[in-house]
This record gives C-alpha cells, sequence and structure tokens, in this order.
C-alpha cells in the first residue's frame, strides 16, 4: 500500500475504535469480540481495551506497542439483537482484522483459529454479509474482496468520516480506469482508421497511375476523389458527403484495394482477352464454351460475358 492508503485504513480502525455504545449490551458484546488477550500496535485500540477494563501486562512482547488482558463477557450470538452483534463485529475486526487498499482493490481479511473462523463465517451469512474462508499456514482466514460487501460491514460497525474517503477514492480510480479504457479504445480505433486511410490512398494512386481507375464505376472514382480531397474524414463523413450509404462507401474502398493488389485478376473489370475470369478457366468452361461455338454455359455470347 501507499503511504495514503496506510494513513486511511489507520484513520478508519481509529474512528472505529472511537465508537463508544450508549448500551451496556453493546459495550459487552464488543469486549467479547475483541477476545481475552488483546495484543496491538494501535493507540486507538489500547485506548479502547483500557475504556473496556482491560489489564496491560507489565512486560510486552518485544516489538509489540501493547498487549492487554480482557474480562470477557458471556456472549450468546444466537439470542443477541442485530445492535449487539454489530458491536461483537467491531471487536472481532480490531482484535483479528485487517484492511488493505493496494493496487487500487480493498481486501479484507480476519485471522483466527480454525474454529472460530467457521463460526465468524456463519455469523456473516446470517446478517447478510457471506464472506469466504481457507486455512493458510495453520490458521483460519476469513476474506471479503467485494469492495461493496467492505463498505456495507465497516458503515455497519461505525465507520462514517473515513469511509466516505475510502468510497471517494474507489470512485475515482473506477472514473479513470474506466477513461483510460475510453482513451484506449479510441487511440486504437484512430490508429486502424489513420493505417486504413494511407492503405486506401496508396491504392487510389496506383489505379491512377495505370489509368484504371477511370474505368471503374462513378461510385467507386467518386469515393476515390472524396478520400483523397479529405485523408482524415471518416467512413461515416464521407457517405454523408456523397449521399451514400456507408455500406456503400465501405465496398468501393475495399474494391480499390484489391484491384491495387492483384492487378485486375479476377477482381473488377476483366481482360477482353480473358473474358471468362482465370476460375472459369481452370475449371474446363472455356473448353466447353469453345465446343459450343462460342457460346457460355447460359446460352449467351462470350461478348456479353466481357464485362466484371
Amino acid at each position: 500500500m501507499t503511504a495514503s492508503d496506510r494513513d486511511l485504513v489507520a484513520a478508519l480502525r481509529a474512528e472505529v475504535a472511537a465508537v463508544d455504545p450508549a448500551r451496556v449490551c453493546d459495550r459487552r458484546a464488543e469486549l467479547a469480540g475483541l477476545g481475552p488477550l488483546l495484543v496491538t500496535r494501535e493507540a486507538a485500540v489500547a485506548r479502547l481495551a483500557v475504556r473496556l477494563g482491560g489489564h496491560a501486562d507489565e512486560a510486552p512482547a518485544q516489538g509489540v506497542r501493547h498487549r492487554f488482558t480482557l474480562p470477557v463477557p458471556a456472549f450468546e450470538w444466537a439470542t443477541s439483537p442485530d445492535h449487539c452483534k454489530l458491536a461483537w463485529l467491531r471487536g472481532r475486526f480490531l482484535a483479528h482484522g485487517s484492511l488493505s487498499l493496494s493496487t487500487g482493490r480493498a481486501h479484507l481479511e480476519f485471522t483466527l483459529p480454525e474454529a472460530e473462523a467457521v463460526e465468524l463465517v456463519s455469523r456473516l451469512d446470517a446478517l447478510g454479509m457471506p464472506a469466504s474462508w481457507r486455512m493458510r499456514r495453520g490458521t483460519g482466514v476469513v476474506t471479503w474482496k467485494s469492495a461493496e460487501t467492505i463498505t456495507s460491514f465497516l458503515g455497519r460497525i461505525g465507520a462514517s468520516a473515513a469511509l466516505l474517503e475510502l468510497q471517494a477514492r474507489s470512485v475515482a480510480r473506477t472514473l479513470r480506469g474506466e477513461l483510460n479504457r475510453v482513451i484506449n479504445a479510441e487511440s486504437a480505433n484512430l490508429a486502424r482508421s489513420v493505417a486504413a486511410a494511407g492503405r486506401q490512398l496508396a491504392a487510389i494512386d496506383i489505379l491512377d497511375a495505370d489509368g484504371r481507375l477511370d474505368l471503374q464505376p462513378y461510385t467507386v472514382k467518386a469515393v476515390a476523389a472524396a478520400r483523397r480531397e479529405t485523408p482524415e474524414a471518416s467512413l461515416w463523413e464521407i457517405a454523408e458527403r456523397l449521399e451514400l450509404h456507408r455500406s456503400a462507401v465501405q465496398r468501393a474502398l475495399d474494391r480499390i484495394e484489391r484491384l491495387s493488389l492483384h492487378d485486375d485478376d479476377g477482381v473488377g473489370l476483366r481482360s477482353p482477352s480473358r473474358p471468362y475470369g482465370p476460375r472459369f478457366e481452370a475449371t474446363g468452361g472455356l473448353r466447353q464454351v469453345r465446343e459450343a461455338g462460342g457460346r457460355g454455359p447460359s446460352g449467351r455470347g462470350a461478348g456479353r460475358q466481357g464485362l466484371a
């Protein structure tokens, strides 16, 4: 996580730890959620433990700022109201939960013994916040990766101002991602359009140089002229200018490119010496025409077969 993300997570946990329930039952439920032994580096969580009657160890473990023994009361989940259940979950989160905002995505997990992990998953599911869990190095890990579920949970256990900042950052990241996607798509489309226009202009020059452009239908010549005059124009713009359908413009430009590549071999206007095209000749059609006295398969003269 970045320093800004770590600061936001710390502010959010401090805000949750500062929640001071008015009901005595909520305090007892939160104390039960914290557990009999609380080890924390966070000053806000340490103050909460003291407020709830915890006793600090005189010799904390090396590298650990605070270690508390708490008087855990009995807590019956099944018969408790929802506000007590949420207070218990708040204690679970402060004692065993962690929130990560790395790579722009929220990830919340609880690290617990296996039996407690199974119990927590069941209780979360009962409150409409289903979670997944797995074993990791002998410890149960209950996980949420859905930003919607995480923000709902944090809001229900008491986060407010820090949660709004978290949501604002999530929205900003989503908007940036969507904007980048649109920009990339437009850039790719523009690159394809520029490449296609370059090919089409080169093809037009080839046909114009060998005189075949003048032999093309009116639509093809009109589209070629429009492309030369406005190389940057899209197919829609050319079609609107010439009062044609876009598909007609696309077909005309495709024809121009094919003619420039194939030297009139099987596309466009056929040579008078090969009125039927190479495919017709390769299948033996030309021999049949000669045997029939110059008539094609349909009985028409060869002279009428000379146009594309």
